[in-house]
């Protein structure tokens, strides 16, 4: 049955989450937009396609660059308007957090596409540290660096003001000060500071706990006070240019901001006029995505826009600072959910479906029949509208027999089957006449849910969508093609870890959370999903859980003619790739494997041919891919 395109992107929510990036083409694919508004976009299955004949199969990690650089021109952009709006007399200079995403791919975009906007970057690690004063160029750029200090991450700081950048190393707690002034003592540089502050406001979501007077790092306002005076004591007091505060990631409701953004704002402007010359107001992460289209401050969505954040932040300073007479601050922000994650989506190819039983053999009851099995028969065949919500109880209750009686020995396997089958038949002609009756009681919504198919599909959470899986985090899913179809079956999805964690089992919706999704029939041939907005965090987190590895990635481009460009691909982990994540020697293994074979030979219990092929076998093993592959395929 065909289904029209607005149909199908109401089903999936599409134009709800889409954000400009997504839409469904006049085929039935998924298109990707990485200039909303130019050209037609991207064949998401085409891609897909291509880059099976390279033999490069599911899961695939799509990379559109440029969805990037959309994403940082939108925020720079609405910070613009907001500031020539509202007649503000600082700047904005945006930061990105490199713990969001620090795949090489990802950070070089992000400095090419923010040169003309001087954006910097965010370190809370050595190891960040390390990469970004190399990837760092642009000397009008601020390198922030957040997180806990030892003498090398200081002295590393240090380096980089000795280069000429714009770097700053941000208090996290007092006793962090001594250090750093004992080390630019030695080395005879002023670094320049900031201070990180707890903020009796606290954000909203799932990160809630990351701000607030309670939360890990930052200094009381006390501690800002006793900083002040030991940086007057040993003459560094200019050094001091940041006010920082962050609230937590993913904020959704815009009155937390604003409130946050007052009170930060109320400190600086105290600090300022006390004689602490400030230039930066650092209003740290927290602006969101709207994972599920709703609009609204649950922990999936935001109740506001970009630009309706750049107007909150920078009114709100304006506000304050003219209350109080002070210069209007640097506004920095340290956006990075909002710049990469829809930059990527996770491509999954279904396995097989698993499904209910079905009707065993000629499933009803017969003359040699057991009494149990006459009963299913006769409440399937007396089933009604009118009595759908007593027979589906009275077959709870045969069911619980069913299984006692088999376990007493009193039923053959073949009784089990069938009963069995008759006893899911029965629940599917209730839970029809339930939804027909509109009945959105808890027994026949925990009955939908039970008769969902499983769609296993060849990935891991633990590795590509680990948010899903620690968190509950969702993510946008949606067929790649068939979307001209109507989809008939509801299903959650597994994954192929020997784990009962490895599913997704809650999906977006624009007014709930679902606990399935619509999905065409599988019907073993190719059917292929993507998990969207998965470019935040995602790849930085995931885990080996099985040793399956990271997956096949690809960097998609649309040209000046809006012809799409496979620009680079970065072939999975194979075999070898996670034996020695886990400090195995392969040559080692090989070796013990060799002996093995070796003895069965001087055994006389394995011919020397065969040997020379399981040998030559397990040695080219190594190259697989760590995911399942067509037949065939390394």
């Amino acid at each position: 049955m065909s289904i029209s395109r607005r149909d199908i992107e109401e089903i999936y929510g599409l134009e709800n989450w889409g954000a400009g990036y997504f839409s469904v083409s006049r085929k039935g694919h998924l298109l990707a937009h990485p200039n909303p508004g130019q050209g037609p976009g991207i064949d998401v299955k085409t891609i897909v396609d291509a880059l099976g004949e390279q033999r490069l199969h599911p899961p695939l990690l799509l990379r559109f660059p440029q969805i990037i650089s959309s994403q940082i021109i939108r925020l720079h952009e609405a910070f613009a308007r907001a500031i020539a709006e509202g007649g503000y007399r600082g700047q904005y200079r945006g930061v990105y957090p490199i713990k969001v995403n620090q795949r090489r791919e990802v950070v070089t975009q992000i400095m090419r596409a923010g040169r003309p906007y001087d954006y910097g970057l965010e370190v809370g690690s050595k190891p960040e540290l390390a990469m970004a004063l190399a990837m760092h160029d642009n000397p009008h750029a601020l390198l922030i660096c957040n997180g806990l200090k030892d003498e090398t991450f200081i002295r590393m700081a240090l380096y980089g003001r000795m280069l000429g950048k714009n770097i700053v190393l941000v208090l996290e707690n007092l006793g962090e000060l001594a250090g750093i002034i004992r080390v630019a003592k030695r080395a005879r540089i002023k670094p320049l500071l900031g201070i990180r502050v707890k903020l009796f406001s606290r954000g909203s979501g799932k990160w809630e706990e990351g701000g607030g007077e309670l939360s890990k790092f930052g200094l009381q306002i006390g501690e800002v006070l006793q900083a002040l005076e030991m940086l007057t004591q040993y003459g560094m007091q200019d050094a001091l240019k940041m006010l920082h505060f962050h609230l937590g990631s993913q904020v959704t409701d815009i009155r937390r901001i604003k409130n946050a953004v007052r009170e930060a704002a109320r400190i600086y402007a105290k600090l300022y006029k006390s004689g602490v010359e400030l230039e930066y107001l650092n209003v740290g992460g927290g602006l969101g995505i709207d994972y599920d289209g709703s609009q609204t401050p649950s922990d999936s969505s935001i109740n506001y826009t970009v630009q309706e954040y750049a107007n909150n932040v920078v009114y709100t300073i304006k506000e304050i600072c003219e209350q109080e007479g002070t210069r209007q601050p640097t506004i920095v922000s340290e956006s990075g959910r909002a710049v990469v994650a829809h930059h990527s989506l996770l491509i999954i190819n279904v396995q097989r479906a698993v499904h209910p039983p079905q009707a065993f053999k000629d499933g009803k009851a017969d003359a040699e029949s057991p009494q149990i099995i006459v009963s299913l028969t006769e409440l399937l065949d007396q089933l009604t509208p009118k009595n759908y919500r007593e027979s589906y109880h009275d077959a709870i209750e045969l069911q619980e027999e069913l299984f006692s009686l088999f376990n007493l020995g009193y039923l053959s396997l073949e009784d089990w089957a069938r009963g069995e089958a008759l006893f899911w038949e029965v629940c599917r002609k209730a839970a029809r006449y339930a939804r027909r009756a509109e009945d959105v009681s808890d027994d026949f919504q925990l009955l939908q849910k039970a008769l969902a198919s499983k769609y296993i599909c060849n990935f891991s959470v633990f590795q590509s969508v680990p948010d899903f899986w620690a968190i509950k985090q969702l993510f946008p899913i949606i067929p790649i093609h068939r979307l001209d179809e109507m989809p008939t079956e509801a299903a959650t999805l597994g994954d192929i870890t020997c784990d009962s964690d490895g599913k997704i089992d809650r999906f977006v919706d624009l007014k709930d959370v679902k606990d399935m999704l619509e999905f065409h029939r599988f019907d073993n041939g190719p059917y292929h999903l993507a998990v969207l907005f998965v470019g935040a965090y995602q790849d930085i987190i995931g885990d080996f859980h099985n040793l399956f590895g990271t997956v096949h990635e690809a960097l998609i481009t649309m040209d000046g003619d809006g012809e799409p460009q496979i620009e680079q691909v970065i072939p999975g982990d194979t075999i070898d790739d996670v034996l020695q994540y886990v400090r195995y020697d392969v040559k080692d293994l090989q070796r013990r494997f060799t002996n093995q074979v070796k003895a069965q030979v001087r055994a006389g219990t394995l011919a020397k041919r065969v040997a020379q092929q399981m040998l030559a076998g397990y040695r080219r093993s190594f190259q697989a891919y760590t995911y399942l592959v067509p037949d065939g395929c390394p």
